[in-house]
């Protein structure tokens, strides 16, 4: 065996003093197992694979989790990677251990599925298996974790795009689960592989401005001790320089350079109970100076994922800020560790294990139908719902509810109740009337109007932000609205528009829609109508769909053309095949017979009602293109959904926006404001 892989298991076997001689015994009997299994595999850094395993195994035995779960990680690949079968896993370690490693094993290739959707099926899986077993989670983490670590040995395209999911799934999934140490490292990995240029500037200003900060710490730390000292309040200060994520984000958000950024450091003081949190709370305040609108009580609310602190910011010597968080030492515990703190292993807290209901992200996985939504729309949800921010709002009550931030009254209608979403009238938030459509803001009272009369519109669709109310109201429009088709989430609009019995082409009734004009439906040009009010959609259990002499149809995107959510688009029913969509500019429309008589009005179920256009944009560096490119667009009424900038060979940056219009004749004025951002070097629209 490898000297490092011998020494690796030597010191991992020191790390297991904590646990009983006979849970000792069948961690070691895993190990020699998995050493066996593994024997002649090697990793891409040329080490014996079995590191990997024992190092992930060494990340939860730190954590203090129970020797089931260190089990589980020791053999995490070998159902994948070697010839072990479930059976023997099972009768050597029981089911447990078995349910354990099932839940972190990739889903088996299938020949004809693109690697992203096999990814998300794998993901899909893992987190279905972790409502059964939060552990599921914790072992992937730690996977996740040394592969990121080790990250520098694969190729440039792979580390990108294993960084790129670790960023957008797996660090935001350890924040839901409060198990900040972990999502910390993995964002700051993250970065260093996406952005380098980013995390070297970040990091050289740290290590030259290491020293005044370690100065400006101490000071702080020092007439806190004294004051806490005087109250008679035990502390423990910890002080730290912020992860280098954290400070790009902020640099990223506000345009600015990284010197600009005033908090470049925080403090945590520690304590033993709530009390004496809220004491030295007044002590700081007394001391210096807090900023307004910086003080948050989470010990009074916590979040969903159990984290207590109290926050606050204060104008400390020489004028410069420090946010301080203030916890007991149990919150401390569960704020680094998160979930994992509760799976101490340590007989007498037994009973004192959190139950997976507890946590929202559970409840949330819960309530959606894992056999409704397919895998790559499923992430995109998890992407949009569960690992974004949240926001915390009151019913009349005085209930808390978790929401993801844009949520509207409609998702926390249909939060309530099925009947109290379907009849939603109106709505109050702290006692005025707001839209329905209105993001909500956090700590709202909310009251929901209803009346007998009120029921679900096609638009709602496009108000709502969770697949809760999503799924209810798309429900309530099949079964109140037969003859409506949705799929991929795309809304069908059929060419006879008259309700229940509507059919095609020529024979549509007297008196339906009339066909869209002839420019409209020539193939090949840029579909511009807009769907109306009375949109026909319809679930994607595809039971019972007519158009014409065609059922069951579904939906399908042409691979020609790889249409997008907020791509211009357009249908047509091709027999056999069901309904086909294409970008409205795609070349091929031209090529298919009897489009005229074939084709339906289609629209992405879930985009802006408004106009959106797209851009592509090369500038020069610098450190605050976003904001300026973000108020050229406002200075129209404008909003800026999204955009992404990377560096390319020629040292300039160049990225992507999506904006959003009330009228999208302004998309040239934009255009024209944006040319004349001195930094801008060239710009062109995407999309037609």
């Amino acid at each position: 065996m490898d000297s490092s892989a011998k020494a690796l298991i030597r010191q991992f076997s020191q790390k297991l003093e904590r646990y009983p001689e006979e849970e000792r015994k069948k961690i070691l009997s895993a190990v020699r197992w998995a050493e066996g299994l593994h024997h002649n595999q090697l990793r891409a850094s040329g080490e014996p694979f079995i590191i990997h395993p024992l190092t992930v195994a060494e990340i939860l035995v730190d954590a203090h989790l129970d020797y089931q779960t260190v089990i589980a990680a020791i053999l995490h690949d070998a159902l994948e990677d070697t010839g072990l079968s479930s059976r023997e896993l099972r009768k050597e370690y029981g089911r447990e251990v078995e349910g354990l490693v099932q839940g972190v094993t990739k889903i088996s290739v299938i020949r004809g599925r693109s690697k992203t959707t096999q990814a998300a099926a794998t993901i899909r899986k893992m987190l279905f298996a972790m409502v059964k077993d939060i552990r599921v989670i914790m072992i992937k983490l730690a996977d996740k974790l040394h592969n990121m670590r080790t990250l520098e040995y694969l190729e440039a395209r792979n580390q990108k795009r294993i960084a790129d999911e670790c960023l957008e799934i797996y660090a935001p999934l350890a924040g839901r689960l409060g198990m900040s140490r972990i999502k910390s490292e993995l964002e700051d990995l993250s970065l260093r592989v996406l952005h380098p240029r980013a995390y070297e500037q970040i990091d050289h200003f740290v290590q030259e401005k290491k020293e005044d900060l370690h100065e400006f710490l101490s000071a702080m730390e020092s007439g806190i001790r004294a004051e806490a000292e005087k109250a008679k309040i035990p502390i423990q200060i910890e002080s730290r320089i912020k992860h280098y994520y954290s400070m790009y984000r902020k640099i990223k958000k506000k345009g600015r350079m990284v010197d600009e950024i005033y908090d470049q450091a925080g403090m945590r003081l520690i304590c033993d109970t709530s009390s004496q949190c809220y004491e030295l709370l007044g002590i700081l305040h007394s001391l210096w100076k807090p900023i307004e609108g910086r003080f948050k009580d989470y010990i009074a609310m916590p979040k969903s994922n159990l984290y207590q602190s109290l926050h606050t910011t204060v104008m400390g010597p020489g004028g410069k800020m420090l946010e301080i968080q203030i916890r007991t030492h149990q919150m401390h515990r569960t704020a680094e560790e998160g979930i994992a703190a509760h799976w101490l292993y340590k007989r007498e807290l037994a009973g004192e294990r959190i139950k997976p209901e507890q946590l929202t992200i559970i409840n949330m996985l819960k309530s959606w139908d894992s056999s409704g939504v397919s895998s790559p729309d499923f992430l995109e949800e998890i992407k949009r719902e569960l690992l974004r921010d949240s926001i915390y709002v009151f019913t009349p009550q005085g209930d808390i509810i978790e929401l993801p931030r844009g949520a509207t009254a409609l998702d926390f209608a249909y939060y309530i109740h099925t009947d109290i979403g379907n009849h939603c009238m109106a709505a109050k938030a702290d006692g005025n009337l707001v839209r329905l459509n209105e993001e909500l803001k956090n700590t709202q009272v909310l009251e929901i109007l209803t009346a007998p009369s009120a029921h679900p519109h096609i638009n709602w669709l496009r108000m709502v932000r969770t697949s809760r109310a999503r799924s209810k109201i798309r429900h309530w429009l099949v079964q109140n609205e037969p003859g409506l088709i949705i799929d991929r989430n795309i809304v069908a609009k059929k060419k006879g528009g008259g309700g229940r019995e509507a059919r095609t082409g020529a024979q549509a009734r007297p008196g339906s829609e009339p066909a869209a004009p002839e420019a409209a439906r020539r193939p090949g040009r840029r579909w511009r109508d807009r769907m109306e009010s009375d949109t026909q959609v319809r679930d994607t259990s595809k039971v019972g769909i007519r158009i014409g002499e065609e059922r069951n149809m579904m939906i399908r995107l042409a691979g020609c053309c790889n249409p997008a959510a907020g791509d211009q688009i357009v249908g047509y029913v091709s027999r056999g095949r069901g309904i086909i969509v294409h970008k409205a500019d795609c070349p091929n429309l031209g090529n298919i017979k009897d489009f005229d008589e074939r084709y339906l009005e289609v629209e992405w179920e879930t985009v802006s009602p408004k106009a959106t256009r797209r851009f592509e944009v090369t500038a020069r560096k610098t450190t605050n293109l976003f904001s300026e490119v973000e108020g050229a667009i406002k200075k129209y009424h404008g909003h800026l959904i999204e955009g992404k900038l990377d560096e390319n060979i020629s040292e300039t940056l160049q990225g992507f926006f999506t904006v959003e219009l009330d009228n999208g004749r302004d998309f040239d004025q934009v255009l024209k404001s944006l040319r004349t951002i001195p930094s801008v070097l060239q710009i062109r629209p995407v999309g037609g």
